[in-house]
C-alpha cells in the first residue's frame, strides 16, 4: 500500500511524526511519500523542516494523512491544496487526518455528511468549516466508513493505531504499540479534553 502524508508550512510536528512512528513499523508493507504544494524544505509550527519529495503532481495513494496545526488556519483557503485532497479522497481507500486536519478534509468536501471529530481547543472553528458533518466532541478517534479524524496532536498515534488494527489486524497494531513502549488508548469514546473545554 502506499501512504502519502501532506505537509504545509505550519504543520504540528507530531500530527506527522507520531502517526509515522507507528506507520511505519509496517517496513515494506507501506510505503510513505512526503507531500506538499512545493518540493523541498516544508516548517513546521514548532521550527524544524521536513523534506518534502512529492508536488500535488503525484500519483494516487491509497491512504493520505492529513495533519493540523498553525498552518491550517491559512491553508482551509488554499484552493490546490484542497483541491490535491479531493482528488485523492475521491480513490483512496482510507482518508486520515489529525486535529486540525479535520478542517481541510472539511474544506474539501470528504466529510460532508460524516461522523468527525478536531482538536478541543480548535473544535468550534473546525466545525465551521462544514457545519453538515457529524461533529463529535467527546472522542479520540471517529472511524466512518474508511475516513478516519483524530482529536489534537498525540491522538493521531492512537488513531494510526487504530487504522493499522481495521487493515492489518489487532494483534498488529498491539505488537507495534508494545515495541514503540507507547500505551495505546485503543478506546476511541475515551476522551477527557472535551470537558476541559466545556464541549457537549
Amino acid at each position: 500500500m502506499k501512504l502519502g502524508v501532506l505537509v504545509f508550512d505550519g504543520f504540528e510536528l507530531l500530527d506527522v511524526f507520531g502517526p509515522l512512528e507507528m506507520l511505519g513499523q509496517l517496513g515494506d508493507e507501506l510505503s510513505i511519500d512526503i507531500v506538499s504544494e512545493t518540493v523541498g524544505s516544508v516548517a513546521s509550527a514548532q521550527g524544524p523542516s521536513i523534506n518534502a519529495v512529492v508536488g500535488f503532481d503525484s500519483a494516487r495513494y491509497d491512504i493520505i494523512l492529513v495533519p493540523g496545526g498553525k498552518g491550517t488556519r491559512t491553508e482551509v483557503d488554499n484552493p490546490e491544496l484542497i483541491a490535491w485532497i479531493s482528488r485523492q479522497a475521491s480513490s483512496a481507500k482510507y482518508i486520515t487526518a489529525v486535529c486540525t486536519g479535520s478542517a481541510l478534509l472539511a474544506r474539501a468536501g470528504v466529510l460532508a455528511g460524516k461522523s468527525a471529530t478536531t482538536n478541543k481547543l480548535a473544535y468550534h472553528w473546525v466545525a465551521s468549516q462544514l457545519p453538515t458533518a457529524n461533529w463529535v466532541a467527546k472522542a479520540r478517534w471517529v472511524q466512518d466508513g474508511h475516513i478516519f479524524t483524530s482529536a489534537g496532536v498525540s491522538a493521531g498515534i492512537d488513531m494510526s493505531l487504530a487504522l493499522i488494527a481495521h487493515i492489518w489486524g489487532q494483534d498488529r497494531a498491539e505488537k507495534i504499540a508494545d515495541y514503540c513502549e507507547y500505551v495505546w488508548n485503543s478506546d476511541p469514546d475515551n476522551d477527557m479534553f472535551s470537558a476541559k473545554y466545556n464541549l457537549p
